[in-house]
């Protein structure tokens, strides 16, 4: 069996789990509402404040299902308490970002600047010191859509090999290569 699968979701103090009749789990808590459509096969239970998940059979679709759908849940119950934060870092000569509500113009070594509409769920925030690079914060309840935003402002500018220069992750670790000039 999953070990995912099966590891039943405590559900906090102030958080309200919905199960409707057509498998479509709503979260409610302190920072927001959130919903998931699952597959009819995988089932859920809701008993004295604990989530529980089971499955059909040893397919390997239910088993992939019974996994997914448990982690999907249980990021969601942590997203509605506690709420998600991924940092990226700009490294580069000249890169800068700035955030206008929910705009986030970037500078990035192009000729022109890249204006980024982010969805109403996540919030942005730009620091920029001197001396240092600069970090864009995105906070969001929903872990699926951070990180998806979070990956297609990394994909306007991936990091390269040589010098490192790109929009990354905080603590990322970039794989460096040595230039020509190390290979005589």
């Amino acid at each position: 069996m999953s070990r995912i699968g099966k590891a039943p979701i405590d559900i906090p103090a102030g958080v309200e789990v919905t199960i409707s009749d057509k498998n479509v789990v709503t979260v409610k808590g302190p920072k927001g509402t959130l919903t998931q459509t699952m597959d009819p096969s995988i089932k859920v239970a809701k008993e004295e404040g604990v989530l529980t998940f089971t499955r059909p059979t040893d397919l390997k679709h239910h088993r992939s299902m019974h996994g997914l759908y448990r982690a999907l849940v249980a990021n969601m119950v942590e997203g509605v308490t506690k709420g998600f934060q991924l940092k990226q870092e700009l490294v580069g000569v000249g890169y800068r970002a700035t955030a206008k509500g929910q705009q986030l113009q970037l500078s990035l070594g192009f000729s022109h600047n890249i204006v980024f509409d982010l969805p109403a769920e996540i919030k942005v925030s730009a620091v920029q010191e001197k001396g240092k690079n600069p970090i864009v914060q995105l906070d969001s309840i929903d872990k699926q859509m951070l990180g998806a935003v979070a990956a297609k402002i990394r994909s306007l500018r991936k990091p390269e090999p040589y010098k490192g220069k790109g929009v990354r992750f905080v603590g990322e670790n970039i794989r460096r290569k040595a230039g020509k000039a190390a290979g005589k």
